[in-house]
Formats: structure tokens, C-alpha cells, sequence
């Protein structure tokens, strides 16, 4: 079996992180076809970035909250054969508030007062960036359930996936701030009450009628959750660091996007979470940095002026005179191709230490060249799988 079939029959999730631009949701699909070619299981591919571009990669019109499995149809009209079953989900995230308000409510008089709460979908969508915490509760309800053999998560770039390895922990941090304490103390304290009124009436003439009571009310109630969201918090915590989580990190071979995933690497490193591998994406090949390759160069710059573009252009028909053009452009593009070849070769070069530098730091390195034309349907995504597979 190859680095990859083993990676994604070992371990029941994979977290795909890397920085934007460098292909890592197609990646995280192409992924999940290599897993349901080999493993007669269910295979889930959630994203949690907001981009939504996992649909496209996977020929579907739109992917919601609710696993959504691929047609076996689709795989075989793209001559992809898979044994197991492949789903595709993404985070809903008011949904995902909904459903922890309903878990970890102590009763249904809180339930029903947060749910009703005036000020619950703003403060929601931006309390301690509750995208991150949500997508880690998703992840460790789907590995609670066993409905799925391995779970790929297609995260987003990696300083924000950094925010979301991070998600549970600030959780927790968050019940023990002061800033939850400060927005608490009128209820706790007879004293406070009695000297902010002054500070309550001048604000609700500033900020609308009972703005900051809105607020202090929400986070009471949200208080009376503590125990609930802390609990889950620490599972999932441990969850990340379980032997049956691996990351892998996607990058390019370029300057700022290597850095990147060496940061990430790191990262995990420090918080004791296994990387399952690193994939190099739109790699160039290593021998055009080989002297012979910059031999072939010049030897194509050479050729320019015989009877190469003439022979490139009898291959294409036409009239004398479009021969003839042909013949001078011809000329032209590999005049220009051989000249600029030394930037090609210097790229290369870079490109090799750069992965070399990786490679010392990743149990597996996976590399995949340059690809014709962009991945936008599963016949695509099957022959990337293929790629992965066999990288080296």
C-alpha cells in the first residue's frame, strides 16, 4: 500500500490544513475518493470553510449541513471505481448554535430564553469565533457516532485552522474571563446593581432601550451552560490529540506557502497532534534543475535557427503564407522558452530545497506536479487520487 492507503486505513479523522491558494480542498476531496476506492467503508469529506468551494470539486450544485453521499453513478460515468461509500457535508452555523443551545441547556426555561434572546444570532455569530468551536463539536459528534469509518475535514487556511485546533480551549478560557464575569456581576452583586443604574439608563438612551440588559441577560443564561460546553470542550481537546486524528498539511513549493506549512507543522508539533503527512501541490519536476536539463535548453536555442520551426509548422495546415508566419512564430516561442529556461531551473532548484527542508519535518511527503488544466469534476479528482497515491 502506498503512504496515503495507509495514512487513510489507519486513522477515523484527517484534518486537511494549509494556507489559501494552494489547493488543499481539492485535495481533501480527491482524498476522499482515494479512500472510498480502497476501503469498503463510509468516507465523509466536511468542510468548514466558508468559501463553499467543496461542492464544485465534486460536481455537486450546492452542500449543506446533512451528509449528502455521491451517486455511485457519478463515480462510474467518470471511471472512478470506489468500494465504499463517499459523503460530502458543510458546517451549518446556525444550525450547529441551535442544536449545543438545545444539548447543554440545564433546562428547557433556559433553552427557550436563550433560543428567544433578541440578541442571540448576533452575539452567536461572533462570540469567540464561533465557526471554529462549532466545526470541532461537529467533527467530535461524527466520530460519536460511528457512521462514518474515516472523516477528511477540509479546514480553512492555516492560521485560521490554528483558530480552530485552538476553538475548545478558548471555550474554556472564555467561562473563566473576566469579561464573562464583568457581564454577570449585576445579577451576582446588590451593590453593582444599585450603583450602575445610572451607567444602564445613560446607555439604553445611547444604544436603544435595554441594549446592555439584553446582553447581561444572554450571558447569564449562557453561564447556566458552563458545565456542558466545558465538558464537550475538553473531549474535543482530546480528540485532536487522539492517535486516531492525523493532519495533513497542504502546501505549494513557493516561498510564502512553504513557510506557511512549516509554521503549521510546528504548530502541531507543539500541541501534540500527529501529522499524518505533507502534501507538496503543483510541484516541478526536480530535473529541470539537472545540468543536463539546462544542456537541453540550450541545445533547443540552437535548434531555433534550423529547421526545427519548420518542421513544427509542416505539421499544421494551412496556406504558404500562414506556413511561413507559422514557421517565424514557432521560431520565436522556442527562442523564448530556451532563453527563460534558467528562471525555470533556478524555481526548480528552490522548489527541491524547499522539500527537502519539509520532508525532514513529515513522516510521509507527498508530491504532485503541475496538472493540466484546473480539477472541477470527479473524473479530475479520481486522477489527482491517483497522483497522491503514487506520489513520492
Amino acid at each position: 500500500m502506498s503512504d496515503l492507503d495507509n495514512l487513510l486505513a489507519s486513522r477515523e479523522m484527517v484534518l486537511v490544513a494549509g494556507s489559501g491558494g494552494v489547493g488543499k480542498t481539492t485535495i481533501a476531496a480527491a482524498m476522499g475518493i482515494a479512500a472510498a476506492q480502497r476501503q469498503k467503508g463510509n468516507v465523509l469529506v466536511l468542510t468548514v470553510d466558508p468559501a463553499r468551494r467543496l461542492a464544485s470539486a465534486l460536481g455537486l450544485d450546492e452542500v449543506g449541513n446533512v451528509p449528502v453521499r455521491i451517486d455511485p453513478e457519478t463515480f462510474a460515468a467518470a471511471g472512478v471505481k470506489a468500494r465504499g461509500e463517499l459523503y460530502v457535508a458543510m458546517l451549518d452555523t446556525k444550525a450547529g448554535w441551535d442544536e449545543l443551545i438545545r444539548r447543554h441547556a440545564p433546562d428547557v426555561e433556559v433553552r427557550d430564553a436563550v433560543l428567544a434572546n433578541p440578541l442571540y444570532q448576533n452575539i452567536t455569530s461572533r462570540f469567540v469565533q464561533s465557526h471554529d468551536y462549532l466545526a470541532m463539536e461537529q467533527l467530535h459528534d461524527l466520530h460519536a457516532t460511528g457512521e462514518f469509518d474515516l472523516v477528511i475535514v477540509d479546514t480553512p487556511p492555516s492560521r485560521n485552522a490554528l483558530s480552530i485546533l485552538d476553538a475548545p480551549g478558548r471555550m474554556v478560557d472564555f467561562f473563566g474571563s473576566k469579561l464573562l464575569r464583568w457581564l454577570t456581576v449585576p445579577y451576582r452583586s446588590r451593590i453593582f446593581t444599585v450603583a450602575s443604574k445610572p451607567f444602564y439608563q445613560v446607555a439604553d438612551r445611547v444604544l436603544g432601550s435595554r441594549f446592555l440588559q439584553d446582553i447581561a441577560d444572554f450571558f447569564v443564561l449562557f453561564q447556566a451552560m458552563e458545565r456542558g460546553f466545558v465538558r464537550r470542550a475538553r473531549a474535543v481537546e482530546a480528540l485532536l490529540v487522539d492517535p486516531r486524528t492525523a493532519f495533513v498539511v497542504v502546501t505549494t513549493l513557493e516561498t510564502a506557502p512553504s513557510h506557511e506549512a512549516k509554521f503549521l507543522v510546528g504548530a502541531l508539533d507543539e500541541r501534540k497532534m500527529s501529522l499524518g503527512a505533507v502534501v507538496a501541490n503543483r510541484v516541478l519536476p526536480a530535473e529541470l534543475a539537472e545540468p543536463e536539463a539546462a544542456a537541453s535548453a540550450m541545445a533547443l536555442l540552437e535548434a531555433a535557427d534550423g529547421r526545427l520551426p519548420a518542421r513544427i509548422a509542416k505539421r499544421l495546415d494551412g496556406t504558404e503564407r500562414a506556413k511561413k508566419a507559422t514557421t517565424t512564430t514557432a521560431a520565436h516561442v522556442l527562442r523564448e522558452m530556451a532563453s527563460r529556461f534558467d528562471d525555470v531551473a533556478l524555481v526548480a532548484a528552490r522548489e527541491a530545497e524547499r522539500r527537502h527542508e519539509l520532508q525532514a519535518a513529515a513522516p510521509a511527503m507527498l508530491t504532485v506536479p503541475w496538472l493540466d488544466g484546473d480539477i472541477h469534476d470527479v473524473r479530475g479528482l479520481g486522477e489527482l487520487a491517483e497522483h497522491l497515491r503514487h506520489a513520492e
